[in-house]
């Protein structure tokens, strides 16, 4: 037995004029719209181009086969990273640590991110291992409270484009042929990277300042009846049961944060990279992880002419580096010490490779997960923008400081 539903409001835009609210408050839709045939058409023929490159039967294996390989090679390693960083993170809060860094470092971090002199400890954490570890940190009820609700969405921003810097630059700089040294290189790569961090950074606070306004305080769990830039809440014991206690709370909130993620990583992350990687070292489709049809890379060829004025690269082939940098960093690294062996990539590369693959991490897998974890997904698309704004800067810069430091 079916009940008819009452309809209270009709919402359509001109854009799609089927939405309707039932009197329940849901958002209804035509059982039989133009939307359900489009697509339809959509899928059938974004499947139906990757399987006549790879084959059927071979494009389904490959996305079984990389989000197996992603779910435990990649989500649950992106899930310790939370653990950890979830772990120093309620530390350093509970013994001060980010208090001071606020009150010490504002002065000089918000003139030039416009963030709290507590995102520092952010950039560190991701710096030190991997993007999503900033997403710890911003779930911190404590550490919100320095922040204006404008300001939190930006940390996605500024966690990405430091995120993996120091597995990046350490990973190239000992690809370095021998009596031959990187360390310039990687040193102007991580300058340009801040760059690019800079110019992402401010234009998603733009984009967040339109949505929320400059003044509304962060929302937190529990109030605050104190002076939080002159006074921090402590947990209740004695020294070693406070540590222990802010570690384990701060490793909890790190597992829910890593199982949150998951979905997004496996999703997204596969449909990248089989639009950015090729056979592989097999040479022909066999289902394989990982495999893809390359379509990345040939766009990035097209476009050439515009990209190597910006980025000075030797070669074309050059280009697959940053390209596959958007879906996954280490990725990206591990195309590099081919390209040296073959003499693709020089040393001037290495200086952008580095600014670049730091700055994306693989930005477009983990920004939407990263967005939707801070419940900001109207926001995914300004977030999205601005990064790859600050990347192609970052890119730029390398290319810049480069010719004008080494020559």
């Amino acid at each position: 037995m079916t009940s008819k539903v009452d309809i209270i409001e009709d919402t359509g835009t001109k854009k799609d004029k089927d939405v309707i609210i039932s009197n329940s408050g849901k958002t209804l839709k035509k059982a039989l719209s133009m939307e359900t045939l489009l697509f339809l058409v959509g899928l059938v023929g974004i499947f139906g181009y990757i399987s006549s490159i790879m084959g059927g039967i071979n494009t389904i294996n490959t996305m079984i086969n990389t989000a197996y390989d992603l779910l435990f090679n990649t989500a649950f390693y992106i899930m310790a990273v939370a653990v950890l960083a979830g772990a120093l993170s309620e530390i350093l809060t509970e013994f001060g640590v980010i208090a001071a860094t606020n009150k010490l470092l504002s002065p000089i971090v918000k003139p030039i991110f416009g963030l709290p002199g507590a995102s520092t400890i952010g950039i560190l954490t991701t710096y030190l291992s991997d993007n999503p570890a900033i997403l710890t940190f911003a779930n911190n009820q404590q550490i919100r409270r320095y922040f204006k609700k404008y300001q939190l969405p930006a940390l996605t921003n500024i966690g990405t484009a430091f995120g993996m810097g120091l597995i990046v630059s350490a990973a190239v700089a000992g690809m370095a042929p021998e009596g031959e040294s990187f360390l310039t290189a990687v040193l102007i790569g991580n300058v340009a990277a801040i760059v690019g961090a800079l110019v992402s950074t401010r234009l998603m606070l733009i984009a967040s300042a339109k949505k929320y306004g400059k003044e509304a305080d962060c929302e937190v769990e529990g109030d605050s009846d104190y002076d939080i830039l002159n006074y921090r809440e402590v947990r209740t014991g004695g020294v070693g049961s406070r540590l222990m206690s802010a570690a384990l709370d701060g490793g909890g909130a790190g597992v829910q944060l890593g199982i949150d993620i998951i979905p997004g990583i496996l999703i997204i992350t596969t449909l990248v990279l089989m639009l950015t990687n090729g056979t592989g070292a097999v040479g022909v489709y066999d289902g394989s992880a990982y495999q893809g049809i390359g379509l990345l890379p040939m766009l990035g060829e097209k476009i050439n002419f515009i990209l190597k004025p910006m980025f000075g690269f030797q070669n074309v082939e050059a280009i697959a580096v940053p390209l596959t940098a958007l879906g996954a960093a280490g990725a990206a690294v591990g195309i590099i010490p081919e390209m040296i062996a073959n003499g693709i990539a020089n040393t001037h590369d290495i200086a952008v490779f580095v600014a670049m693959c730091m700055c994306f991490s693989g930005y477009l897998c983990t920004h939407v997960v990263m967005m939707e974890s801070l419940d900001e997904k109207d926001l995914i698309l300004p977030a999205i923008l601005s990064h790859t704004v600050g990347g192609l800067c970052a890119g730029v810069a390398a290319n810049l400081m480069f010719n004008f430091f080494v020559g």
